[in-house]
């Protein structure tokens, strides 16, 4: 998942809206460039859609490729490369209706045989495969999806975020070049074609002037590797790049201060927290629900939150984002330290234990701070020193707080005490 909490800024920008809008004609083709530092080595296996396993961060350079149905502003199962589709009335054939006439970025008519590979070779869902018990090209634009038995999740997987199973690759391309030629020379209908990829150092794509939803306003994207926070800034500050993510506190406030630069935050439907692994063991301390309960008072989620994203994240009771269909709108703990410690006590525990292993997802996240450790759970799996239910709330930022993009507006959740997983 990543809505990643990402923290974007963006120099420039705004005056390039300003430039454009007194137009008087609409524009009819793409026009200059756009680039962003990103704070990942963007990998060739990015590029396929077939390998997606259900991340975000892929999605990124996915512009390359469309989908049969995908999620869009105000839609997330908006058609695409289906126009319409149709379930039988025992809910086990899904008809999907191809938009006819596209074409691939090398000429290769778009057509049902296409969704079928595609979806066979994608590695994204397990579950989804298995679901599946045939797929039926019944012409060029109609292609059957034929279930073993109803599942009304159906359309969610093959749809969403969730696999890459409906993201289109073209199957002659594909078996002509292999799947590693495919990834060093990608090959979509999305509104961008591939144009180059140095490892390491950038990826280049141009505006697909054919696509069929809406013409690219930007003709290039140009995606820069820039794993140093100070240098994304520095870049941004120099007219670089127009859009950088994941900067460190420090230089999020830094571009607050500076009246040429905009700091925006993505937004986010990912969850920060921890995984009390230990609670399935008797014999451990997590096992006991007061004990699990301790931990969630003794957490300031509003503090952790500020030192983090500069106040971004919202807290979360729940570890199933609040914008998910049929999420549990549950509220987090309020932060009651004096609740923790009676808890503690009341478990056997006034003085503290020894608090195990913690499991931190995503395990990146360098937040749990125990009072009394000489050492912070800031690595997954890690251990930490005795817990005495003293609040866990940083009194001071962080030595290298991040804004975090993987976070999007993850909540500084822990999971619910009654949650084991």
């Amino acid at each position: 998942m990543t809505r990643r909490l990402s923290l974007v800024l963006a120099a420039g920008l705004a005056g390039a809206v300003l430039l454009a809008a007194p137009s008087l004609h609409a524009q009819t083709k793409p026009e200059g460039e756009m680039r962003w530092a990103l704070y990942v080595t963007l990998s060739p296996v990015w590029f396929d859609p077939g390998e997606v396993a259900g991340q975000l961060t892929p999605f990124w350079v996915l512009y390359a490729h469309d989908a049969l149905v995908k999620p869009m502003p105000g839609n997330l199962l908006a058609p695409s490369l289906a126009e319409s589709w149709t379930v039988s009335p025992d809910q086990r054939v899904y008809e999907f209706k191809l938009r006819e006439g596209l074409k691939f970025h090398n000429g290769d008519p778009f057509t049902a045989d296409d969704v079928k590979f595609s979806f066979h070779r994608a590695k994204g869902s397990k579950v989804l495969h298995d679901k599946v018990k045939d797929v039926v090209v019944a012409s060029p634009s109609r292609v059957r999806f034929v279930l073993h038995e109803p599942w009304p999740d159906f359309m969610m997987y093959y749809g969403s975020i969730v696999s890459g199973a409906g993201w289109v690759v073209p199957k002659k391309y594909v078996e002509r070049v292999g799947d590693d030629g495919f990834k060093r020379a990608p090959v979509g209908l999305g509104p961008y074609k591939f144009v180059s990829h140095t490892p390491g150092v950038e990826l280049v794509m141009e505006a697909n002037e054919g696509y069929w939803r809406k013409v690219p306003s930007v003709k290039r994207l140009v995606f820069k590797s820039v794993p140093e926070s100070t240098t994304r800034l520095a870049m941004l500050k120099r007219g670089e790049v127009d859009i950088a993510y994941l900067l460190d506190v420090p230089q999020a406030q830094e571009v607050k201060r500076d009246p040429n630069l905009r700091l925006a935050f993505s937004g986010g439907i990912a969850i920060w927290y921890l995984d009390f692994l230990e609670q399935w063991d008797p014999r451990s301390p997590w096992n006991d629900r007061r004990v699990r309960l301790a931990a969630n008072y003794a957490i300031d989620r509003q503090a952790l939150s500020e030192a983090e994203t500069l106040g971004a994240s919202k807290p979360a009771g729940n570890h199933v984002p609040r914008s998910f269909e049929f999420a549990l709108p549950i509220e987090p703990y309020p932060y009651d330290p004096a609740k923790a410690k009676q808890l503690l006590a009341e478990a056997g525990y006034p003085n503290g234990f020894d608090v195990g292993e913690l499991h931190q997802l995503p395990p990146t996240f360098p937040w749990a701070r125990p009072s009394s450790a000489t050492s912070r759970p800031s690595a997954y799996g890690s251990r930490c020193a005795p817990w005495s239910a003293e609040p866990i709330s940083p009194s001071s930022p962080p030595r290298r707080p991040r804004v975090s993009a993987s976070a999007r507006a993850r909540s500084t959740a822990m999971p619910r005490h009654g949650c084991r997983r």
